[in-house]
């Protein structure tokens, strides 16, 4: 039975955050913390150093120069650790944001076209470019957290440190900024992940439209167009406006807390001078530390960017759930005739059984083509035969060993598939028609051409097959075309052709049609028909109805039912099918 692997129940949350990386991340925390306590040890040094000044008598002078030496090396270290810690969090932010990019196209790729079925192409640009930047923001965010955490914990304890009864009075506000922070923390994060929803539903959008830009232009429908793909702007902007409200809320709350309690703090320090328990260098510094453990504001910033990052982390993280393909390493046997086996095939979309319990078996060295009404599952069965899909339920054997049994390089060499709309990946034609895993020679490139019809109009041009894809005007024709002669250059055992002669002209397809099968560039032909010509040329025909293959056989013992010939009644080629 062939069925992608389940994911184990730590691997959507595992590993966005770096681990390559692990030895930057420590540092640039290391960093931080330094920056930290050089800034908690600067207010006890300047106390100190005031008071060795005050003191009045020279040796107290003396020390005075020498401390306050070390209060400009302190600055001096907090200027340093700042720049390194400021570059560190750059090339921190841009290293992680890239390797979570390349990891995502490596797993989409190795999870296939499930993967396009399951998130739609914006969805996709969105969570690989902002999602991905604002996640790999996430070590370097969490480093400054936890910096951010030091100070005002720092500043507490220094305040015990000066006088136990500061801290006191200081601890009477900790309760109101605790629940601050929790409420901030509650809020935000709802409202991040709903701003990226919506970031990637626009995106999304604007995806289909570019695609279809020629059909919006003739039907004259740019506006309405332009006013679907903006539609979730104003919630966008209520949700962003939302976002720096919630921000906005606690960094006031918090600012008009804070003054309340460093006023608290610094008149119990000068009522401890008043009285001799405090000296003046005592009273600077606990104003500084009340200072610092109240720097919840730049605390909040951090968790802002913290947040945004866990939420970013957590939308790659259901892209990475998704399991890849897993091949086996079996072995097919050596000069195998090429014969396709689906034993109770079931396939699922959408919650429908578009294939239900499916057998069909393709004879070594047969073309059969599939035919069907639109929406019976021809794609889909083209698809598993292939194994760019995997049926939900069922076997599916080639030369009698199971597709899934295979290894990723065994399938590809030894199935060809040509496509209705085929993309353009190599730099130049000649690259397009040898696209995979290694080049074949410009003679079997130039030969596969040839047997697709396409060597002629390549000639024809400027460069001939070094002409540049971008450069080269193709009508969709040519365009199938390439994709045929790049299926028939990397051919084994099967060939599968998802229509992929629609944009071809009769005479054309008729050339094609007779080159396949005279030149026999794979052992077994699967071929997905929708004129009945192409039907009438193949050895046999599957009959896909109802989920299951209702007849199999030569397409003029199928003509005889009325019902089959009802599948083509719309067609162009119904008269010429039934004269062959």
């Amino acid at each position: 039975m062939q069925r992608p692997s389940q994911t184990r129940p730590g691997d959507r949350a595992r590993p966005l955050t770096a681990r390559r990386g692990g030895a930057r991340v420590a540092a640039l925390t290391l960093l931080s913390l330094a920056d930290t306590a050089a800034a908690l040890l600067l207010p006890a040094a300047l106390g100190h150093t005031l008071d060795l000044l005050l003191d009045g008598t020279d040796a107290g002078s003396a020390a005075g120069r020498r401390w306050s030496l070390l209060c400009a090396a302190l600055v001096g270290a907090q200027i340093v650790l700042d720049a390194a810690t400021t570059v560190l969090t750059a090339t921190t932010d841009a290293r992680e944001a890239a390797r979570l990019r390349g990891r995502l196209l490596r797993h989409v790729l190795a999870v296939g076209p499930r993967a396009a079925d399951r998130f739609p192409a914006g969805d996709l640009v969105t969570r690989g470019t902002v999602n991905a930047a604002h996640a790999g923001a996430e070590p370097a965010a969490l480093a400054a957290a936890v910096s951010g955490v030091a100070a005002p914990a720092g500043g507490i304890v220094a305040l015990a440190l000066v006088d136990w009864r500061l801290a006191v009075a200081f601890a009477a506000g900790v309760p109101p900024l605790a629940v601050l922070l929790r409420t901030f923390t509650r809020s935000t994060a709802d409202v991040v992940a709903r701003y990226q929803e919506i970031q990637a539903d626009i995106a999304g959008r604007l995806v289909e439209a570019l695609g279809g830009a020629r059909t919006i232009a003739a039907a004259g429908t740019e506006p309405r167009e332009r006013d679907r793909v903006l539609a979730p702007l104003p919630e966008l902007s209520a949700q962003g406006h939302r976002m720096w409200h919630v921000s906005a809320r606690a960094v006031a709350r918090a600012a008009a807390l804070a003054p309340l309690l460093q006023l608290v703090v610094v008149a119990v320090a000068g009522l401890l001078l008043a009285v001799g328990d405090l000296t003046v260098g005592g009273l600077l510094a606990a104003a500084r530390y009340v200072v610092m453990a109240t720097g919840i504001g730049v605390f909040v910033g951090h968790l802002n960017r913290l947040v945004r990052a866990r939420g970013a982390a957590r939308r790659l993280g259901e892209v990475f759930a998704e399991p890849p393909v897993r091949h086996g390493d079996a072995t097919l046997p050596p000069g195998g005739p090429g014969r396709l086996e689906l034993r109770r095939v079931t396939a699922r979309r959408d919650g429908r059984d578009v294939l239900r319990g499916l057998d069909l078996v393709l004879p070594g060295g047969a073309t059969v083509a599939v035919v069907g009404r639109s929406g019976a599952g021809k794609s889909l069965l083209a698809a598993l035969a292939g194994r760019l899909a995997d049926p939900d339920d069922g076997d599916i054997l080639l030369d009698g060993v199971p597709l899934a049994a295979l290894p990723r390089a065994t399938l590809r060499a030894e199935i060809g598939y040509a496509f209705e709309r085929p993309a353009l990946l190599g730099s130049t034609l000649a690259g397009t028609i040898g696209f995979g895993p290694a080049p074949p020679p410009a003679d079997r490139i130039a030969a596969a051409a040839r047997s697709a019809s396409a060597d002629t109009f390549i000639r024809r041009l400027p460069d001939g097959y070094a002409t540049r894809c971008a450069d080269a005007p193709l009508s969709g024709g040519e365009l199938q075309r390439l994709g045929l002669a790049r299926a028939f250059t990397h051919t084994g055992r099967l060939l599968i052709l998802d229509d992929a002669t629609s944009s071809l002209d009769t005479v054309t397809e008729l050339r094609v049609g007779r080159a396949l099968l005279a030149d026999a560039h794979a052992r077994t032909r699967l071929i997905v028909a929708h004129r009945a010509a192409s039907a009438a040329r193949a050895d046999l025909v599957a009959w896909l109805d109802g989920g299951r293959i209702r007849a199999l056989g030569p397409h003029r013992d199928l003509w005889r039912w009325a019902e089959y010939r009802a599948v083509w009644e719309a067609g162009d080629d119904a008269g010429e099918a039934r004269d062959d």
